[in-house]
This record gives C-alpha cells, sequence and structure tokens, in this order.
C-alpha cells in the first residue's frame, strides 16, 4: 500500500475492487438522502479524502438542496483536488472540504449531530479491536437517534474482517440495515442506524487513532 494518500486514492482509476466499494458506498448514501425525512440534511465524513463518494451520490439526487455536509480530510492535495471538484458540481455552498484532523473532536463541532455519518476507509486502520471499539463507541458524539452512518472494511488472507466491525456496531447501539461484499469478495461496505441517544461533542478529544498500517485489527473469534 501506497504511504502517500493521494497516490492511494489514484487506486480508483484501475482498481475493480475500489470501483466496486465507491459504488456501494454511494448507492448507501442515495438511500440515506431517500430515507431522511423533509427538511435539512446533515452529514459528516471522517477521513473524506476527496469527498467522491458523496460528490458523486448528490450529483443527481433530487434532495441535494436540502444538504449540508462537512469532510474532514488531512492530506492537502486531496483537499485541493476534492474542492476543485465540489465547485465544478455546483456544491461549494453546501459541501465544506475541511483541511484537518479527523481524530479531533473540534473539527465537528457545529456540524453534529448529524444525519448522515461517513466513516469509509478508516477501519482497517485502526491499531487494534480497541481503537475499532472506540471509534464506534464516540460516533454517539457524531451521530442524531436515527443517523444512518455508512462504512467499510476490507478483508484479506480470507479473514472477514467486517464480521467483527459487524458486532461492534450491534453492541454499541446500532442496528443493521444492510451489508454488502464487493463482487471481488474482499471488501465489506455496511450501513447501520444508531439507536442510541447522542452525546455532547466533547472539546478538544481524539474520537480515535488513525494508524495508517491497514489490517491490523483483529479478526472475529
Amino acid at each position: 500500500m501506497p504511504k502517500d494518500w493521494f497516490e492511494w486514492h489514484n487506486l480508483y482509476q484501475r482498481e475493480e475492487r475500489l470501483q466496486q466499494r465507491l459504488e456501494i458506498v454511494q448507492g448507501y448514501i442515495t438511500r440515506s438522502l431517500d430515507a431522511q425525512p423533509p427538511g435539512p440534511i446533515q452529514i459528516v465524513s471522517a477521513c473524506a479524502g476527496d469527498g467522491r463518494d458523496l460528490r458523486g451520490a448528490l450529483l443527481n439526487h433530487p434532495r441535494r438542496a436540502e444538504v449540508s455536509a462537512r469532510l474532514i480530510e488531512l492530506n492537502p492535495q486531496l483537499v485541493e483536488q476534492g474542492q476543485s471538484a465540489i465547485g465544478q458540481t455546483g456544491l461549494a455552498n453546501q459541501i465544506e472540504l475541511l483541511q484537518g484532523d479527523a481524530t479531533l473532536s473540534d473539527n465537528y463541532a457545529g456540524a453534529v449531530p448529524a444525519d448522515i455519518v461517513l466513516v469509509c476507509g478508516i477501519f482497517g486502520n485502526l491499531a487494534d479491536e480497541a481503537a475499532l471499539q472506540q471509534l464506534i463507541g464516540n460516533l454517539k458524539f457524531l451521530a442524531k437517534t436515527g443517523a444512518l452512518v455508512a462504512w467499510t472494511r476490507g478483508h484479506r488472507d480470507g479473514i472477514a474482517y467486517s464480521d467483527l466491525v459487524r458486532q461492534t456496531f450491534q453492541s454499541a447501539q446500532f442496528e443493521e440495515v444492510d451489508f454488502q461484499l464487493t463482487a471481488t469478495g474482499d471488501m465489506g461496505v455496511g450501513l447501520h442506524r444508531y439507536v442510541g441517544t447522542p452525546a455532547p461533542l466533547p472539546a478538544n478529544q481524539h474520537l480515535f487513532v488513525f494508524s495508517g498500517s491497514p489490517d491490523r485489527a483483529v479478526a472475529p473469534t
């Protein structure tokens, strides 16, 4: 895996499994938008890359004018690329692509609790099961009751790491709405609904630790 995340995102141009993952994520975003009651829709995305998942889903969606979103990404090249693409789609007044640390609670202030939360491309870059539990447990700071959360998790060496993610969501007051594997069989994409009570966003707290080392979280037992 390239260490440069801008380079990694370029793999979408040629890796079928990433293209398939993106298609499923965009489908889940569309489904989540369709499920919202009338009125404004708030979205947050952690480690958002260039925002291609949300941009693609909103492009022709009938409720795009009702969306406000904050996307948080640390890599400056991805932020620049995403901001340019957002401008070209006419969504610059609705989608804020913030260059910042997505692990830090302060960067979500004013944008949560959200109706839709995107945590895609993160779970495979957590150090262990405890880190996974920490992140999913802390989604109570980002999600409204009833919010829909889309996530991804790769498989490796025949280990279905997404099974552990699904179990962890279940134990953290989320109910599963849907789950799919890519046709390549090595990328899991899930959609969960938060049925708990949102908690006030704490100040200056790290919600998770992004290790940058893929597939280190333990497999389900």
